[in-house]
């Protein structure tokens, strides 16, 4: 079978794109995925017969047992009928289907929400209703999708009415919710009120309606909103066109067209069509016009028309290239969250309201370096250009899921309430921030601590919403090196409230520090051939040196640089500054944050190829280290060779090592050397060597030359989506660290919590077989 040309659609590349995303590599955006091992005969019988009657059994005896024993708790119906899909009408239940599997996937993408989409070919509302209704042992929650008015509002009051699930629609609820965010954020920037506002509106459709209704719930007043359709004012007395819901908006006035009413309007809500607002109207709404011309592909009015006769005028649209898009998907995918992780029986005012609060309050606060990242070249700082937040703004699901939870629990809708409504959101941070769960031993250990991190590199985009997020986040005080003047016009610009003033800003071009830092700097140099006027040149040029003399006058506890750079480098003056007998670079410690779970990675910076006392000291720096996430060592030492059975030189250093560690007890599992498949499955090394010391799956690889470790280290970030933190500078005492140039901001917040415990003391680093007491003045090699 081949395809029909279409003669009637142009075929230009963006439509063809469009298309083939939708048919390759797989028709459509949709798979279903099993959760559980299928791979043997005992699999079979727990999932399927005779296991199965198990988990059947239990729900019919509790039926609120079926989210703990099928996926029912977080699956959601998207439900359509395709008579009113997106500007493209009734199309149909099946050509509708491309948008709702998109729906489904923005569910899963935002949120975590697995989703059906049903397409259902029935145009009666009530049978339709009927039909919707009859699903609810199937889901958790409805999302009613792209139905036309008014059936739309009786396919939901049947269904709210009938159904013990929440029952949402997206295109009334998910665009008022949205809509009143923004009219918060705008009313604020405006300095205006919502009791005090006039309001226009044009569209009396579903989504206009609901606008309208939760508008009111706001503190809008109903005798100042002005409803206009294609057929002129909604009056009292009308009867062309009419329902009960346009009727709630009938005003008492000889008045007539959407020109007789605009006069000293403050917002214009327009979910109409195009161009219905001329700029003469414009021109007669209030001083500092909020207009939201939210019609799609082509709104009410274009913003340049509207600013060319209201400069002032704060203006939203539906479309993502103009500012202050006005999308759903900054609501249902959070409101779904919280709903059903509360076994919410509806989504009530009370979790609207709380949506539409978290979104506004969002778009206030400092903006994300992940957000920044992902519209990079986008000015994201609140005012009249950015009312909303964008929506890969990934706090939106902790912020906006945890106050609809909240709210739902507060009103008594809420069958399973959550007890730490604080672990929740950070369980929610965590699905989103990758490295959020483990690094929170991390975190909490460092909000004990109240440490100065000096970022060498303070000029830099990442340093500084690191440093933001530092004050925001934790009680470590970030220094930055860079120029005053610069730091200031990049956090202006990038919406940063830190400033040169209330943070600590050391000038490298004037700082009244200088003959101190440079004297400091000679003083540790000048026997190393670096004489007064090179040491002067050093500390104006050189901002790794300047953090490193920093800590060595005990001006910060810790030091990061490395943004940008060769890390070698920066090692270079990191060891010359602060190393000493008692501490000295043994390792680079990469932690890799992987779909099944953690894998740190050693020695992939300092040491090129070590000798078996260098791998043996890196084996208890990384068992230290390790437990700072809370995680028991499992280390592999990781060669070609496989537990003897090559002489290769790798092979021997590693025995070797292992040898030194041996000689000891330890209270770290260690074994090697092997190949990496060993370490990391068990079955195949038990086969290989029956009595190794380790159980499981190695946590720990450490190499016997940089090139592996690094090779291994970049393969998981860049082909198995591996987040990395790190890596942590081993031998330091925790006073620095060296990041690599693809760091991030989120990176950078990370290596702060790192830098911002301090080293245990001197008895646990005996005891965990670390570095003995400085005073002793032996080295670690000693305690091997």
């Amino acid at each position: 079978m081949t395809d029909t040309p279409r003669d009637d659609i142009p075929r230009d590349p963006a439509r063809q794109a469009a298309l083939d995303y939708h048919e390759f590599p797989t028709p459509g955006k949709l798979e279903i995925r099993a959760t559980k091992p299928m791979a043997n005969g005992r699999d079979l019988s727990r999932a399927y017969s005779p296991g199965v009657a198990e988990a059947c059994l239990e729900i019919k005896a509790d039926p609120t047992t079926a989210s703990r024993y099928t996926a029912r708790g977080n699956l959601v119906a998207v439900v359509t009928n395709g008579s009113a899909v997106l500007g493209l009408g009734n199309i149909g239940a099946l050509a509708s289907k491309p948008v709702m599997e998109g729906k489904a996937v923005l569910f899963k993408k935002f949120a975590g929400i697995d989703c059906f989409d049903i397409e259902v070919n029935e145009s009666d509302p009530e049978k339709l209703a009927d039909i919707v209704c009859a699903l609810e042992p199937s889901f958790g929650a409805i999302n009613l999708e792209d139905i036309k008015a008014p059936d739309c509002f009786v396919v939901e009051k049947l269904c709210r009415e009938r159904m013990g699930i929440p029952v949402f629609h997206d295109d009334q609820h998910g665009t008022a919710i949205v809509v009143g965010a923004a009219a918060t954020n705008a009313l604020h920037v405006a300095g205006k009120r919502f009791e005090d506002i006039k309001i226009v509106s044009t569209g009396g459709g579903a989504a206009g309606i609901a606008c309208l209704n939760l508008l009111l719930k706001l503190g809008v007043k109903r005798d100042n909103i002005w409803l206009c359709d294609i057929h002129g004012l909604v009056y009292e007395g009308r009867t062309e066109d009419m329902n009960p819901q346009k009727s709630c908006f009938a005003q008492k006035t000889d008045k007539r067209t959407l020109a007789d009413v605009m006069d000293g309007a403050d917002l214009f809500l327009g979910l109409s069509g195009p161009n219905v607002l001329s700029p003469e109207l414009v021109a007669k709404m209030a001083p500092k016009p909020i207009i939201f011309a939210l019609a799609n592909p082509t709104p009410e009015i274009m913003p340049d028309a509207a600013r060319a006769v209201a400069p002032d005028a704060i203006i939203a649209t539906g479309r993502s290239d103009f500012p202050n898009q006005v999308n759903n998907v900054l609501c249902f995918p959070f409101i779904f969250r919280g709903a059903l992780d509360v076994g919410a029986t509806e989504i009530n005012d009370a979790m609207q309201l709380a949506c539409v609060e978290g979104i506004a309050e969002l778009a206030r606060a400092t903006t994300s370096a992940e957000a920044a990242a992902a519209y990079k070249g986008e000015q994201l700082t609140f005012g009249a250009d950015y009312l909303i937040p964008k929506p890969f703004d990934p706090r939106l699901v902790g912020i906006v899921s945890t106050a609809v939870a909240r709210a739902a629990m507060e009103t008594g809708v809420a069958t399973r309430p959550i007890e730490d409504i604080a672990a929740y959101k950070a369980k929610l941070n965590a699905s989103v921030f990758k490295s959020a769960l483990l690094m929170r031993p991390v975190f909490e250990a460092a909000r004990h601590e109240s440490r100065r991190i000096v970022f060498a590199e303070g000029e830099d985009e990442r340093v500084l919403r690191a440093a933001q997020a530092m004050l925001e986040e934790t009680s470590e005080q970030p220094i930055l090196i860079g120029r005053p003047e610069v730091i200031e016009t990049r956090c202006e610009r990038l919406g940063l409230v830190i400033r040169p003033g209330a943070i600590t800003v050391v000038n490298p071009e004037n700082d009244p520090r200088y003959r101190d830092y440079w004297g400091s700097y000679h003083a540790i140099m000048q026997r190393r051939g670096v004489t007064p006027d090179l040491a002067r040149a050093v500390m104006r040029t050189n901002t790794t040196a300047i953090a490193a003399v920093m800590v060595h006058r005990e001006e910060a506890d810790s030091m990061i640089c490395g943004t940008f750079g060769e890390y070698r480098w920066h090692l270079n003056y990191v060891t010359q500054v602060l190393g000493d007998a008692h501490h000295h670079p043994h390792g680079a410690l990469s932690l890799m944050i992987l779909e099944d779970g953690p894998l740190f990675i050693a020695d992939t910076h300092v040491r090129v190829f070590p000798t078996p006392e260098e791998l043996a000291e890196t084996a208890i720096g990384a068992a230290r280290h390790v437990r700072r996430f809370g995680i028991e060592p499992k280390i592999a030492f990781c060669s070609q060779s496989q537990f003897g059975n090559q002489g290769s030189d790798s092979g021997k250093r590693l025995r070797a090592a292992i040898a030194l560690l041996d000689a000891k007890p330890r209270d770290f599992c260690y074994e090697g050397e092997m190949n990496i498949d060993a370490a990391l499955d068990a079955d195949l090394r038990a086969r290989l060597l029956p009595d190794n010391r380790m159980e499981g799956a190695a946590n720990v690889l450490i190499f016997s030359n940089a090139d592996a470790a690094s090779g291994v280290r970049n393969i998981l970030k860049m082909k198995a989506g591996g987040l990395e933190v790190g890596p942590i500078l081993m031998g330091m005492g925790n006073r620095a660290n060296i990041v690599t140039p693809g760091v991030t901001a989120r990176g950078l917040l990370n290596m702060s919590a790192i830098a911002g415990t301090p080293v245990p003391n001197t008895a646990e680093h005996i005891k965990r077989g670390g570095r003995v007491s400085p005073k002793n003045g032996r080295s670690l090699l000693h305690t091997l």
